[in-house]
């Protein structure tokens, strides 16, 4: 005849003071908190930003199965990463809400600020082009109007110069 033991999963403390970290175990309910466990399904660290909760699904599945009671922090964990609304059959719009921090490729991510950088560089010698030709276009305009002007002035000098000799 097997004892029936009360099984629960609990959150058992390691880490430093004030630097806790905690593994996630299958306990008989009567051991104390860092007691001897039967089994260590879990790990969880708040520390982190945002926490790390690493729970092997498949042995939570199983003793959530033969009746182990999870502790009020390990099922919000179980909350967070689906597995509770796996063990009591909720349809599969009611996920878990953990997210995994996206991985960004150094290599893509650095090509990317190349490309941005190269790309306002190439705006900014487009811009320098610009105004200098712009520039240049006055300058020529200027000139061209500074000799028609000088041309305006000879031809004026000229008529006054040209009747005079004719009347002499």
């Amino acid at each position: 005849m097997t004892a029936q033991v009360a099984v629960k999963i609990r959150l058992k403390r390691m880490g430093k003071i004030r630097a806790a970290q905690y593994r996630v175990v299958v306990v008989d309910a009567r051991k104390k908190r860092d007691g001897r466990v039967i089994e260590e399904i879990g790990y969880y660290d708040p520390n982190t930003n945002p926490s790390t909760i690493l729970i092997d699904s498949e042995r939570v599945q199983y003793w959530l199965g033969v009746g182990a009671q999870p502790s009020d922090p390990v099922r919000a964990q179980l909350k967070v990463t689906g597995d509770w609304q796996k063990f009591k059959g909720y349809r599969d719009g009611q996920e878990g809400r953990l997210r995994f921090p996206e991985t960004v490729n150094k290599e893509e991510a650095r090509k990317a600020a190349v490309a941005e950088v190269q790309d306002e560089a190439e705006k900014h010698r487009a811009a320098v082009a610009e105004a200098k030709a712009k520039e240049e276009a006055e300058k020529k305009a200027a000139e061209e109007a500074a000799a028609a002007e000088a041309a305006a002035e000879e031809a004026g000098s000229a008529e006054d110069a040209a009747p005079a000799t004719e009347e002499n």
